[in-house]
């Protein structure tokens, strides 16, 4: 039973974990290379991680520098950024490619928060699914009684109520991160 409880908590761990890593892809207008994770280079007929073909470094709050390990791929990470549709314009200047982030306007905030809360809304979503799971397995025990199996069903209620207190706390922290100027 308590094997059930484990597998549960290490679910919900980690929807809040890919909610997170979510959330660092929502720009909050200054530079953070983690908006570049997805940006996939096609380098010598293979698709590759930007991440893994350059440095990448904030030289300034509203700015990211990438320099690649081989200058020969600057055309290639150029077409991988305008190709991964993250609203940035990479400058090339031949040795490496900038990226200016804009300052953002109220009207993007704003958009950025819808799109935060419905990440936030997915990780919910994710850990009602996690609990019915968790629940279809206590009704499934065959050695336990049923005060033990309610008891079970009510320490996965708890445990759900602690996870969401933590989804609304990480989202109301990113909305002031966004709504900040």
């Amino acid at each position: 039973m308590d094997e059930i409880l484990l597998e549960t908590e290490t679910k919900m761990q980690e929807a809040i974990k890919t909610m997170e890593r979510r959330f660092t892809n929502v720009r909050a207008g200054r530079a953070n290379p983690a908006i570049l994770d997805s940006v996939m280079v096609v380098y010598y007929g293979t698709e590759t991680p930007l991440k893994q073909l350059a440095t990448i470094s904030v030289p300034e709050a509203r700015q990211l520098v990438i320099k690649p390990f081989d200058k020969s791929s600057l055309g290639a990470i150029e077409k991988g950024i305008f190709e991964a549709n993250i609203g940035l314009t990479p400058n090339n200047n031949g040795e490496s490619i900038i990226l200016n982030i804009p300052a953002l306007t109220e009207e993007t905030r704003r958009e950025y928060v819808k799109q935060v809360k419905g990440i936030a809304e997915d990780c919910k979503i994710g850990l009602r699914n996690i609990r019915q799971d968790a629940n279809n397995d206590i009704k499934r025990l065959e050695q336990a009684t049923d005060d033990d199996k309610k008891g079970l069903s009510e320490d996965v209620q708890d445990l759900i109520n602690e996870y969401n207190k933590k989804v609304d706390e990480l989202l109301q922290a990113k909305e002031n991160e966004l709504m900040q100027v």
